[in-house]
């Protein structure tokens, strides 16, 4: 089967020819100019339709000197992005907020954004549950500009067959582009040399999509802990739905024939193969539920050893850093412990006010004095620990948001990348760094306040995506098929499971 592969724009390596049909070549290196508001707000300002990220509007008002402040640490990100990439736990760079790692963070909070805003969540539509847009344009048509420098190396699938109800999604209509999968987000990677260089490697990224609707999911999980089969250790417990939205497939269905977890495990396998020799980082993100599977992911590609690469006399250890927003816990104290033991670097970025980081978990967790003995020796099966270390933001503090009581505004990403543009640490006033859109608040909440003129839920497709056809009718266009997985899935699934069997073996000697 033909795969979504990448027309990889590099001057070092030319990758294998795609096939006929997939993601076409474009060009990265042409710059795109970026729209930055320089008159004062107006509520008589034509409205724009912001589709992207990091760019301002004339829906934004004009922002005085006392609000805008940015202090930036003036060594070159390429010279220190292990400590932003969490090498040393961020000590010193949240408190005060290091710029270099604030724009990090909201950057790979816009990769997980981003797999919302492509997420056709639509159910009159043929095409409910499945991305709106092919990889090669991904990035382009979100307008991010900031992102272009990446590209898509394939899509993420989960099967839809599981007791999630509130999770996913599915079209009310007969006629449906898949009856099983939902799309679950994506696996991208640094094409552009200069980027490389301006980071200091090549970054590969996968990016898990969340949830469309807020708490419901919660009500789903059994708050059962089940043993994660991903070691021979049966002390490491992970949620039971977690695991299932992970690990399940379905058969009969092309794009879930292959698990989320053999999905990703296959392309990171693939593309360390490809780049070997090279310095590199893998980093994952999500929010909400898509944060939990970013944890179980990071956890999973760091016991499959898939981070170790061999260099002659010694073997080198990839760094795996996983970017959290407003994540709920994932396993047991036993999970979290190995993850340290394994060098995964977790940085969590909640919101106080946000009640979803306290699940599962409420009775038992890693505020509990007591835990290690209630775990251990009480085999007390509903105990959870968070993984990693935590940047606690609060709503409250910005002057840009009203109060409200919709708990939805507290667990939403695009607030939470808010809420970071203005954090500089603990105690110090909110004040923001870059010239992030404060409008982008409001693209799927109602938190701005009034007074700065930004409907709320704002973003929408033009027409909900229907078009004109030759003969004037408004239909709703075809959207060409996604692969659905790369021809070599089964060989690097193969490839990962050696790769962990000549561990073991390493390890038992």
């Amino acid at each position: 089967m033909a795969s979504l592969r990448l027309a990889f724009n590099t001057q070092k390596r030319t990758p294998p020819p795609l096939s006929k049909g997939l993601l076409p070549r474009y060009n990265l290196n042409k710059p795109k100019s970026l729209f930055l508001l320089n008159k004062a707000f107006s509520p008589n300002s034509t409205t724009l339709k912001i589709k992207g990220s990091s760019v301002s509007s004339a829906l934004t008002p004009q922002l005085n000197e006392s609000t805008l402040v940015n202090e930036e640490d003036e060594r070159p990100l390429s010279e220190i992005w292990k400590e932003i990439q969490g090498c040393n736990d961020w000590e010193g760079l949240l408190d005060p907020m290091n710029s270099h790692l604030r724009k990090e963070i909201i950057r790979y909070g816009e990769f997980a954004q981003a797999s919302y805003d492509s997420f056709d969540f639509d159910p009159h539509s043929k095409y409910c549950g499945s991305c709106k847009y092919r990889g090669a344009q991904f990035f382009e048509k979100l307008d991010m500009q900031g992102h272009v420098n990446y590209q898509i190396s394939r899509y993420l699938y989960a099967t839809s067959n599981i007791n999630l109800p509130n999770f996913f999604q599915k079209s009310k209509l007969s006629r449906v582009w898949s009856t099983h999968a939902n799309w679950m987000g994506y696996v991208a990677v640094t094409t552009n040399e200069e980027e490389i260089k301006r980071l200091g490697r090549r970054d590969i990224v996968v990016a898990w999509r969340g949830t469309v609707t807020y708490l419901e999911w919660i009500y789903d999980l059994k708050d059962i802990l089940c043993v994660a089969n991903f070691t021979n250790d049966p002390s490491i417990k992970i949620e039971l739905g977690f695991y299932d939205l992970y690990t399940k497939k379905e058969n009969s269905c092309k794009y879930c024939t292959f698990s989320a977890r053999e999905q990703v495990l296959a392309e990171i396998k693939r593309l360390l193969d490809y780049y070997r020799g090279e310095e590199i980082s893998i980093t994952i993100t999500g929010h909400s539920l898509g944060a939990a599977l970013a944890t179980l992911s990071a956890y999973d590609i760091a016991e499959m050893r898939l981070n170790y690469m061999d260099g002659g006399e010694y073997r080198t250890r990839i760094p795996i850093t996983v970017f959290s927003f407003s994540g709920p816990r994932v396993g047991n104290l036993k999970f979290k412990e190995r993850c340290d033991e394994l060098g995964v670097k977790v940085l969590r970025v909640i919101n106080v006010h946000d009640k979803v980081p306290t699940v599962p978990g409420i009775i038992a967790n890693e505020k509990l004095q007591f835990q290690r003995y209630i775990e251990d020796k009480m085999s007390f099966p509903w105990s959870y620990a968070h993984v990693g270390v935590e940047l606690a933001l609060d709503h409250t503090h910005s002057p840009f948001l009203q109060p409200t009581k919709d708990l939805g505004c507290a667990h939403n990403l695009e607030a939470h990348l808010h809420l970071v543009d203005g954090y500089h640490g603990k105690g110090q006033r909110f004040c923001l760094a870059t010239k992030r859109d404060i409008a982008l608040v409001n693209k799927s909440c109602d938190f701005l306040r009034r007074e700065y003129g930004v409907p709320p839920y704002w973003r929408q497709d033009e027409n909900k995506g229907m078009v004109r056809n030759a003969d004037g009718r408004w239909v709703l266009p075809e959207r060409p098929r996604a692969d659905a997985y790369p021809a070599d899935t089964a060989h690097h699934v193969e490839q990962v499971l050696k790769n962990i069997a000549g561990s073991s073996q390493m390890e038992a000697l």
